[in-house]
């Protein structure tokens, strides 16, 4: 039974004609490969998405990588292979407009990298990280200055699940390691084996010129252009958010992790990075934004969760929709995706629209996966 597809159509011409986005785009894979296909509105087959913090699952499975071949080891210290992240030290607050700093209680560790476990946050998660970049004029990572990534850690390792720059630091270990740039590095070892041939650190006159345009959301509900971007010629290959690249590129990665047999990772990896590695370290009920022109506020989803290497897990299964252990994430121009292991599917929907969680993006990803689910099971009861 093939998959249909045509209500994932209608979803998105639906939202595209009545101004709910500007240009949206969705792609379905299986174990074998993409098995739907649309874009709508002002996105077409060939548009370029920034994928922001979609870049981060790639930086993972680059970095897995080197763990199999007995490169890297999750529980070395992240300063034993960086010494510059040693001289990170904690905010704990403030004396007036002045930053208290103290050493860190532990060091981190590349685990505590990929579980975003490391202390590191972002401006516009962290309000106490957004007064530190005010009174010291420090630069954001949205500069793309690569000082930025100094900016002091918000808590000690190991004790709180905050969202941060992260991965951005774990590209940094996967470069000192190889010796490459990480834009290189990923060509060579999952880009290019993957056939993501669109996907880039530095896209071409020609991948700009289709690159979609960034809209923001009013508070009347109306898009108007955005001033947001990201910079154009940042001083380093942002392993957290500085990759380009198609849908169906991203969608050619999903598929790599529903694969049974060996890829770009080995299976085992694969398993091991969709368990729960938090130990006893909770997700945050809500994500509270302290930039209201970059996020939304961002509750947590009412299921059981968890947080693998790179990517945030479904500990249980959702009767009809995703099996346990699925792993999905989000870019902050609203984009998103899933990858269910067990069943054997994986969706992925881009627009580039601002603030992130956008109400009616969100809403229309639920349904997206929802239908999705609804010609998967239809497919395996026809079976």
């Amino acid at each position: 039974m093939a998959f249909d597809g045509s209500k994932i159509r209608n979803l998105l011409d639906r939202v595209a004609s009545n101004g709910s986005v500007h240009g949206i785009a969705a792609v379905v894979v299986d174990r074998n490969g993409q098995i739907f296909h649309h874009a709508a509105g002002e996105a077409s087959e060939r548009s370029m998405f920034r994928n922001a913090s979609l870049t981060k699952a790639s930086v993972t499975m680059g970095a897995l990588q080197l763990v199999e071949r007995g490169l890297l080891a999750l529980d070395t210290t992240v300063e034993s292979i960086l010494p510059e992240f040693g001289k990170l030290q904690v905010l704990d607050g403030f004396d007036g407009d002045k930053p208290r700093l103290r050493d860190p209680a532990i060091a981190a560790t590349v685990r505590h990298l990929m579980t975003h476990t490391a202390g590191l946050a972002y401006f516009f998660f962290n309000e106490k990280l957004l007064h530190y970049h005010g009174v010291t004029g420090e630069p954001t990572p949205m500069t793309g200055l690569r000082r930025s990534l100094m900016s002091p850690l918000v808590n000690d390792p190991g004790t709180a699940w905050t969202y941060g720059v992260s991965t951005d630091w774990l590209g940094l270990v996967i470069e000192n390691i190889t010796g490459k740039r990480l834009s290189e590095y990923l060509q060579e070892n999952v880009y290019g084996p993957l056939g993501m041939k669109d996907t880039t650190f530095a896209p071409s006159d020609v991948q700009r010129a289709q690159l979609l345009r960034v809209m923001q959301r009013r508070t009347d509900g109306a898009l108007a252009p955005s001033e947001v971007d990201l910079a154009p010629a940042p001083e380093w290959d942002a392993g957290g958010h500085g990759s380009y690249g198609t849908v169906q590129d991203f969608g050619r990665l999903v598929q790599a992790w529903l694969a049974i047999t060996p890829g770009v990772l080995e299976p085992a990896t694969l398993d091991l990075a969709l368990e729960n590695h938090l130990g006893s370290v909770t997700l945050p009920d809500l994500m509270q934004s302290s930039a209201p022109i970059l996020s939304n506020d961002v509750p947590a989803a009412p299921v059981e969760q968890g947080w693998g290497l790179g990517f945030h897990l479904t500990l249980a299964d959702i009767p009809g929709l995703r099996s346990a252990k699925s792993a999905d994430w989000a870019g902050v121009f609203n984009s998103y995706f899933w990858m269910d292991r067990k069943k054997g599917v994986g969706g992925v929907l881009m627009t580039q629209l601002l603030p992130f969680f956008d109400t009616a993006v969100v809403d229309t990803f639920m349904e997206f996966e929802m239908e999705v689910y609804r010609e998967t099971n239809l497919r395996a009861s026809a079976a």
